[in-house]
């Protein structure tokens, strides 16, 4: 089983592992967090991860706000590209990695409440190194779009 995590994609591994167990994408989001301290510092919650598609949400809290009494924008800049990072990350292949390149975000809507990331791509096949485009929209609790943003990610072999 160790071997597991040499030969299949870590984040996907651990994913699928845990997200169907009692408190199991609690514990996803938290080790996320361990693992990209960065992106530990808005306390995401890991909602849904698949082929091509992430959804991360996080709660409106006091130290993610700006002196408006709103989300800040880098705190929405974090959860769209964690978002992003997730869906293209879970679907490589293991003998592959993706380094984020640029990242554009348009900041739509004033941020309160639960947030919620969404990006969605699909994969073309990769043969090589090549930048890819990831697309992510961050809504609030009444599905209003709060900012649209794309991700440019380096894929390359992981060698």
């Amino acid at each position: 089983m160790l071997n597991d995590w040499f030969d299949d994609n870590p984040v996907r591994l651990m994913w699928d592992r845990l997200s169907g167990l009692p408190g199991g994408r609690t514990a996803f989001s938290k080790c996320l967090g361990w693992m990209a301290p960065y992106t530990g510092t808005i306390d995401p919650h890991v909602a849904e991860v698949r082929e091509g598609y992430a959804r991360v949400e996080m709660e409106d809290q006091k130290h993610v706000r700006n002196h408006l009494s709103s989300v800040h924008a880098m705190a929405l800049t974090n959860l769209a590209e964690v978002a992003s990072g997730l869906a293209l990350i879970y679907s490589l292949p293991a003998d592959m990695r993706a380094i984020l390149t640029g990242f554009e975000i348009d900041f739509v809507h004033k941020a309160r409440g639960t947030l919620s990331a969404e990006a969605d791509l699909v994969l073309p096949d990769l043969d090589g190194e090549e930048e890819l485009t990831v697309p992510v929209v961050t809504r609030n609790d009444a599905s209003e779009v709060v900012t649209r943003g794309e991700a440019r990610w380096l894929v390359s072999p992981d060698s």
